[in-house]
């Protein structure tokens, strides 16, 4: 830690703790995420080994980048990552009362978050823990998808998951309904919910348990039958006996949002995973087309490999792990642009 200087606390978790420092030799701000080390078990939890590989192989304009990594004698673990001003919560928390975000800002994130998980699912990587939270900003607009302790990497079959994942107000139907299979859907879902929650400043589904969190999707969005999602009476958690809720029009729930955005949010937000909108699907949308640089090429797919996952002894004082990876309104017109 000689080569940074701490300035403040920003963040805390049950991971640990984030501050802002500067680096010694370039003067620029960072971000040091300090990770507690639990004796007498595995020592570095996997959430940061998983963290770390990806992060070393996810080189993208809209992930946030991993600087170095840190392992001083108390055998605490410092990540260090480029410093961003503020993260998406703390945005929408503190935007003055009824008022939402220019619908320009809104098109411009949303392209963004698109764009950073397009690029993780064509390496066939989930992030599953999308959220406001872990989205950070900067003043000038410029917006990276952060925290990767949970993500996964997926192999076609789709393996077997933990259905313990997600904030639970951005979990999608298919996990909370106990889906041990899933995939790049989910990561949509979430951004549905990401999207909605730009567009009016207000969480769409603030569930305080699993089911009550279902419900409140049900009350919006009908409760889910064979005709609507036919896979769903074989989830372990569907009971046939849930409420029966009818489905809202969500175009007339945003009745000041233009036609395109509502088109796109609802396709963010269909509870069949194979008819839900993917991430290549969203970022040629009408509303994101030609908004965003997609720069990937679509044939692109790396696949991110975690069992051959390193640390390297010899190189633990400067923190560096090897690891490998390969190739494998409706109202008289009047509508908000979003």
């Amino acid at each position: 830690m000689k080569d940074y200087v701490i300035m403040e606390k920003i963040g805390e978790g049950t991971y640990g703790v984030v501050y802002k420092a500067k680096c010694k030799a370039t003067n620029k701000m960072v971000a040091i995420k300090k990770i507690r080390v639990e004796g007498g078990g595995e020592g570095v939890p996997a959430t940061t080994i998983r963290e770390v590989a990806l992060l070393r192989e996810l080189k993208h304009e809209n992930i946030v980048r991993l600087i170095d990594v840190i392992m001083p004698p108390s055998k605490a673990i410092h990540l260090v990552f480029e410093y961003m001003t503020m993260d998406l919560r703390k945005l929408l928390d503190t935007q003055p009362k009824n008022k939402t975000l220019d619908g320009a800002v809104v098109k411009k994130y949303l392209g963004q978050i698109v764009d950073a998980i397009l690029f993780c699912h064509r390496r066939r990587v989930l992030h599953r823990d999308l959220k406001p939270a872990n989205v950070l900003i900067d003043d000038n607009g410029g917006l990276k998808v952060a925290d990767f302790g949970l993500c996964r990497a997926f192999t076609l079959p789709v393996g077997i998951f933990t259905h313990e994942v997600v904030t639970l107000w951005y979990r999608a139907p298919e996990i909370l309904l106990g889906a041990s299979r899933y995939s790049t859907p989910v990561d949509v879902w979430s951004i549905g919910c990401i999207f909605f929650e730009l567009i009016t400043g207000k969480t769409f589904f603030r569930g305080d348990s699993e089911i009550d969190q279902l419900f409140r999707i049900f009350r919006v969005l009908g409760t889910p039958t064979g005709d609507t999602w036919p896979a769903v009476m074989q989830l372990p958690n569907y009971k046939p006996t849930f409420p029966v809720w009818r489905k809202n029009i969500v175009a007339e729930l945003l009745p000041e949002v233009d036609c395109e955005a509502v088109d796109l949010l609802q396709k963010m937000l269909i509870y069949s995973p194979g008819e839900r909108i993917s991430a290549k699907g969203a970022a040629a949308h009408p509303y994101l087309a030609g908004s965003t640089v997609f720069k990937q090429a679509a044939s692109t797919t790396e696949n991110i490999v975690f069992s051959n996952m390193a640390c390297n002894p010899k190189a633990a004082h400067r923190g560096i792990w090897a690891a490998k990876s390969e190739e494998d309104g409706f109202v008289t017109g009047q509508r908000r642009a979003f």
